[in-house]
C-alpha cells in the first residue's frame, strides 16, 4: 500500500516524533515517509531479501525476520506506535501478533484488505473468489493465508482486550466513516491495549 493519499491518511495517525515499528514494511517506503514527514524513528521487519535490500537503500533501519517467530527480542512498549500494513493477512499467528504487537507498542496500527466491500461480496454471490485491486491475486495463488473484515477486526479487538483508538475504512485514499465495512476496500484500526 504505497498510494500516496492512503500512506497519508495512516501516517496521521502516528505522532510527530515517535518511535515506530513497522511489521512487514516491505520496501520500507512508509517508514521512510514517516521519518522525513513525521520526524519519526525507529525499525523495519521484513523477511524478503530484495525488500530487506531496498530498505537498506532508503536508509531504513531494517530487522530480517519471520514475524511467525515473534517479537521476544522486544521489551513491553519499546516503541510509541506498532504498524501491520497489510500484514496480517500473511501471517498464520495473527492474533498472536495482534497481541505481540500491543505489548511491545503504547498503540497499534493495522490495515488490510476489507473482504466485505461491496465489489468483494458481488464476486462472492456470482460464485467467484474477487479479484480487485486491493485483493489482485486468484484464490489458487494468492499469498494471503486469510482474509477478514472490518467488522470482524473490530470482534477480534474487543476479544483480546485492545481499546480503539480511531477506526475507519479507506477507498481510493479516501478516509469512509459511514459504513466502511461495506464501502471500504481497506479497514483501519488504530487501538491500544484496554486499561486493566
Amino acid at each position: 500500500m504505497t498510494e500516496k493519499a492512503t500512506m497519508q491518511a495512516i501516517a496521521a495517525l502516528v505522532p510527530v516524533g515517535s518511535r515506530v515499528l513497522d511489521l512487514g514494511c516491505g520496501d520500507g517506503t512508509l517508514l521512510d515517509y514517516l521519518q522525513r514527514e513525521r520526524a519519526c524513528s525507529g525499525y523495519g521487519i521484513e523477511i524478503d531479501d530484495a525488500n530487506v535490500l531496498a530498505c537498506a537503500r532508503r536508509g531504513v533501519n531494517i530487522i530480517q525476520l519471520n514475524l511467525e517467530e515473534g517479537l521476544a527480542m522486544f521489551a513491553d512498549n519499546s516503541f510509541d506506535v506498532v504498524l501491520q500494513i497489510d500484514t496480517l493477512p500473511h501471517l498464520r499467528n495473527a492474533e498472536t501478533m495482534l497481541r505481540e504487537t500491543a505489548r511491545v507498542g503504547r498503540s497499534g496500527i493495522v490495515a488490510f484488505p476489507n473482504f466485505a466491500h461491496w465489489p468483494n461480496r458481488l464476486s462472492v454471490l456470482r460464485g467467484r473468489m474477487p479479484v480487485t485491486r486491493r485483493l489482485p491475486y486468484q484464490w489458487y495463488d494468492t499469498p494471503n493465508i486469510r482474509v477478514g473484515t472490518y467488522a470482524d477486526f473490530a470482534v477480534l479487538a474487543q476479544k483480546n482486550q485492545l481499546q480503539t483508538l480511531d477506526a475507519f475504512g479507506l477507498q481510493n485514499g479516501q478516509i469512509v466513516r459511514f459504513w466502511p465495512n461495506l464501502r471500504a476496500s481497506t479497514a483501519v484500526f488504530h487501538f491500544q491495549r484496554a486499561a486493566s
